[in-house]
């Protein structure tokens, strides 16, 4: 057994009489995960933003194929 499962078998019993299992939290780990998330999410949705401005949609045409014309109808 290492010795952090040996402090935590012996804290647990100390914390069942203040742990309530009806009010479970995430607490602030929980938070600073989202938190960390949420700014991830927040840097890539702005790079992204900035990566399709720069696209250029229009399609330029093949250099090595000439130009046809429509054939003329009368």
């Amino acid at each position: 057994m290492s010795a952090t499962q040996a402090a935590v078998t012996q804290l647990l019993p100390l914390a069942a009489d203040t742990f309530d299992k009806n009010k479970v939290t995430p607490g602030i780990l929980g938070f600073i995960v989202f938190a960390a998330l949420a700014i991830g999410v927040w840097g890539l949705m702005k790079s992204m933003s900035r990566h399709m401005g720069r696209v250029n949609f229009q399609e330029a045409p093949d250099p090595a194929t000439p130009a046809t014309k429509a054939p003329n109808t009368p």
